[in-house]
């Protein structure tokens, strides 16, 4: 795979001397508000978003390769990031309607990609969820919003990293087993598919194909369910990185710390050779609660002792299981 100069630039920014990314996600949106209202009714939605989202910045932000907002709640963080902190920016609206099938993706309102390259960012985050069982009308639709937005971060010669994120497209959960055991299918699917130069993307954002607490043994993690043995996961975690011929990365899925951190040991272990995370809520979920009840000064505490122990803890595990993205990369 061959970059041209912006989008290898962009690469280069978010990453760190080793050329691997350490990057921090701060572009939760929905969940985030309902979240911090849940613990502070008297919080306005928009300003406490925006407040949560400084303070993760300046602190954690700084700390990472790159940082990941939305441009919707995320301008003020923006302004606390070094110049070295590469920005990247979410370019879909967040969640979708429950109301309608399919979970079709909306593109952020007032920004094209255009703008949020004058703006200085350095890369284009694009989430899309997506099964392979869905209908193919659905599929079809996300698959050409994709290429749309490709062929905008071609144009404007920047960074393009597409987020899929599985989902049970024939039930309410996620959760049942029948899905569980076919989801690696499904990552599989996003590691061949969307390394097709037709979709113009540059670096992928995955999930794993088996979280640890759906394999055997791993019974110390919350919502333990197994249904693969450690051999079983460990052949899986290796096919999924062998089928792209892009860089990637994995994204923390909401998971404790702790449980990342083994992940990404597990993964180096079956000789996945992936080449960073984004990493969200992993590293700053329990602080949520901190600001919400305790206000801006308790949750600069928390970040400042918890936060950034949180991520030494996934860069320590960064360093010792990545592989540079010039893996694939000339």
């Amino acid at each position: 795979m061959k970059l041209t100069p912006g989008k290898r630039k962009g690469l280069e920014i978010i990453s760190n001397e080793d050329k691997v990314v350490i990057a921090t996600a701060m572009d939760q949106r929905g969940s985030l508000g309902k979240m911090i209202q849940s613990h502070n009714e008297d919080l306005s939605y928009e300003e406490g978003i925006s407040d949560f989202k400084v303070g993760v910045s300046e602190i954690i932000g700084n700390q990472s390769s790159s940082f990941l907002l939305d441009p919707e709640y995320g301008w003020d963080a923006a302004k606390k990031l070094n110049e070295d902190v590469g920005l990247i920016m979410a370019y879909e609206k967040t969640g979708y309607d429950a109301n309608e099938k399919g979970r079709l993706p909306n593109l952020v309102d007032f920004y094209a990609v255009q703008d949020l390259a004058r703006k200085g960012v350095s890369a284009i985050k694009l989430l899309v969820y997506y099964d392979i069982e869905e209908e193919a009308q659905y599929n079809d639709i996300k698959k050409t919003l994709i290429k749309r937005v490709g062929d905008e971060c071609k144009y404007n010669d920047i960074l393009f990293i597409f987020e899929p994120v599985s989902y049970n497209s024939q039930s309410d959960t996620s959760k049942d087993t029948d899905f569980i055991r076919r989801k690696p299918e499904i990552v599989k699917y996003f590691m061949k598919e969307f390394s097709k130069l037709e979709y113009g993307i540059d670096l992928l954002k995955v999930e794993v194909p088996v979280p640890l607490h759906n394999i055997e043994g791993f019974s110390n993690y919350e919502n333990y369910n197994p249904a693969f043995s450690v051999e079983e996961a460990s052949a899986l975690y290796l096919e999924c990185s062998e089928l792209t011929a892009i860089p990637f990365i994995y994204l923390s899925g909401g998971v404790s710390n702790d449980q990342f951190v083994e992940t990404l040991q597990f993964a180096k272990n079956a000789g996945a050779k992936f080449n960073g995370c984004l990493c969200g809520r992993a590293i700053w979920k329990e602080v949520v609660k901190t600001y919400a009840k305790d206000g801006a000064d308790a949750q600069y505490q928390w970040l400042n002792d918890t936060g950034i122990e949180n991520l030494k803890k996934v860069r320590k595990a960064i360093d010792e299981s990545a592989t540079p993205w010039t893996h694939y990369i000339d």
